[in-house]
């Protein structure tokens, strides 16, 4: 079994994309990783004795920690009025096709149990199963939540065409 660090180089990329596409700010992504990798070093130890599957682990962590990142920020905002016009980045602006961007807008209007779905299946390739583990649902909870969120997506980029 891989240790760590080779868990680490394999893995890392993977899963800041992951945490970027929950969590939305790639400084607090890189973050969420971070803190997950240091919690599983601190529990397995460098050769992680004791963890059966520890890139399930890893990913289960980094998606709890964006959950619970996002609860933060929601009480934060409940206690902070919002900045009006909220401009992004330069940089996402020349980086990103604009139908790219309308997808991440549509993305950005689901709920985030619907955006964990669709970002776990989608883009990290996880099989129902998989997905039902990471976040502690029923398979039939993640069929549905799926079929929600795409009919939703669907509806979001219709309307903005």
């Amino acid at each position: 079994m891989p240790g760590i660090d080779e868990l680490y180089h394999d893995r890392r990329l993977e899963l800041v994309r992951l945490a970027l596409l929950l969590v939305d700010d790639l400084p607090t992504a890189e973050d969420l990783v971070q803190d997950a990798f240091a919690s599983l070093f601190r529990k397995y130890g460098a050769w992680l004795k004791g963890v059966d599957d520890p890139v399930a682990y890893i990913r289960t962590s980094v998606v709890n920690g964006a959950r619970s990142l996002l609860r933060r920020r929601r009480t934060a905002r409940a206690h902070v009025p919002e900045r009006e016009g909220h401009v992004p980045p330069p940089d996402e602006l020349i980086l990103l096709q604009e139908e790219h961007r309308e997808v991440l807008d549509a993305l950005r209007r689901l709920t985030r149990r619907q955006r964990e779905v669709l970002v776990l299946r989608y883009w990290s390739h996880l099989s129902e199963a998989q997905i039902a583990e990471t976040l502690g649902l029923s398979r039939g909870a993640v069929k549905s939540t799926a079929s929600r969120a795409l009919d939703a997506l669907g509806r979001h980029l219709g309307a903005e065409r």
